[in-house]
């Protein structure tokens, strides 16, 4: 099976902060990035230079990059958005530019018209067209990937055509044609959309199709969950679009919230099953805890990890030892008296060896499943990410890897390459 590399992987562990409301301090931030290992930063509401200048620092400190996003935004913003991700760009700071955040919450103004979230989203689609044409016909910006406007196919009232990253022929949109809103549809695929954790959560979450719990792709781009506009009606199509989840998570206080444990497990199948299923970022919300905005963080209200945050430690920990530009290549291996609820992601780093992540699904109980690895005998090193970053296991000449998994768990297989194990 080809693996993909640990980086694309490390890379796609995002999440959500709040430095431009002042909610969260960069330097503090900064720490807890380093901790967690999380590579990527969604921030809002804010361009000055005092905030970049921010971003850049911890950037400098931690290698984050940043997209800026704005809920209600206008032209003046726009302007303004493009020229704050000049410079994070210039700085190697820039991830991506994102458009209006859930225009069906905040209203969006573009050519002194404004929408309004059960009637009209044409202002939505001409500022998300022109933060389009504006990045791509920038010799700075144009390398950079935007991201669609989150919320803006589902929930348009009128057929703007905003379930679509290029306007197809015959779509009958109010849009021409041709119109280009984005290199990647942008979900809020949150989690938390059902009282308790069933089987498959996060798996199910990361789905292309429909399924009637979830808020993402099918309801966004392929039928509209507002008024039913059909948008990539093929399920290949579908799954084959570039994707991003901006916003999802679970908090562990309030309604339905999650206790610290069971928050620490899914998040990280959470982030598994999403990159799994073609998602090239994952934002989770949100790095910290606050008592105004929710208890959905990593760390709490002081910067202290939480389960959820150390969990994370030391799952990018481990696999961080891997680092680097990864050789094309694979491991042939096969997984036997598997449940449908056990998931696995094969990661290659750059000196040949092998992570084979496994995780169950199960939300109550248990599954013990067998790996079976071709070739030579292996040294294999399997790690528990909710026990630290040291081997639990270790073989030094295995064909087959018994593996026994409780509820919302992981293992972190380092399987050897063959040249060096021989």
């Amino acid at each position: 099976m080809e693996a993909a590399p640990v980086t694309d992987f490390l890379d796609s562990i995002c999440v959500c902060a709040h430095m431009g409301q002042g909610v969260d301090d960069p330097a503090r931030v900064a720490d807890a990035l380093t901790y967690t290992g999380i590579r990527n930063i969604r921030d809002s509401d804010n361009v000055s230079a005092a905030f970049v200048d921010g971003l850049i620092s911890v950037h400098q400190r931690t290698g984050a990059r940043f997209v800026i996003v704005r809920s209600g935004p206008d032209e003046a913003w726009l302007a303004d958005q493009l020229e704050a991700s000049r410079r994070l760009a210039r700085a190697g700071a820039l991830l991506a530019l994102e458009g209006p955040n859930e225009p069906n919450n905040w209203a969006v103004t573009f050519g002194g018209d404004t929408s309004v979230w059960d009637k009209d989203f044409t202002p939505v689609a001409r500022w998300q067209q022109e933060l389009y044409r504006r990045t791509k016909a920038d010799a700075l910006l144009r390398r950079f990937p935007v991201f669609h406007s989150s919320e803006a196919g589902g929930s348009e009232p009128n057929n703007v055509g905003l379930q679509f990253l290029t306007i197809p022929d015959g779509a009958g949109t109010l849009m021409p044609a041709g119109t280009r809103y984005a290199d990647f549809a942008n979900v809020h695929n949150y989690i938390c959309r059902k009282p308790a954790i069933i089987d498959n959560m996060a798996w199910e979450n990361a789905s292309p199709d429909f399924e009637d719990w979830i808020d993402g792709i099918y309801g966004e781009y392929g039928m509209t969950w507002r008024e039913g506009f059909p948008g990539y009606t093929s399920a290949a199509d579908r799954a084959a679009l570039p994707k991003v989840s901006t916003e999802t998570g679970w908090a562990t206080q309030g309604t339905n919230s999650l206790t610290e444990e069971d928050q620490g497990r899914l998040l990280l199948a959470l982030y598994l099953s999403q990159f799994a299923r073609g998602y090239q970022h994952t934002f989770v919300y949100m790095l910290r805890d606050d008592p105004v905005q929710g208890y959905w963080g990593f760390v709490d209200h002081d910067y202290r990890p939480k389960r959820s945050g150390v969990y994370l430690h030391n799952l990018t920990s481990v696999l961080a030892n891997g680092a680097g530009a990864a050789p094309g290549g694979g491991l042939a291996y096969s997984i036997s008296d598997r449940a449908p609820t056990t998931h696995d992601l094969l990661l290659r780093r750059s000196d040949g060896d092998h992570f084979l992540v496994v995780w169950s699904e199960r939300a109550i109980g248990s599954e013990s499943v067998t790996v079976h690895l071709a070739g030579p005998p292996r040294q294999v090193e399997v790690y528990d990410p909710t026990s630290g970053t040291t081997p639990i296991h270790t073989l030094d000449a295995a064909k087959t890897v018994p593996v026994t998994l409780t509820n919302y768990d992981v293992r972190v297989l380092r399987v050897e390459c063959a040249a060096a194990s021989r």
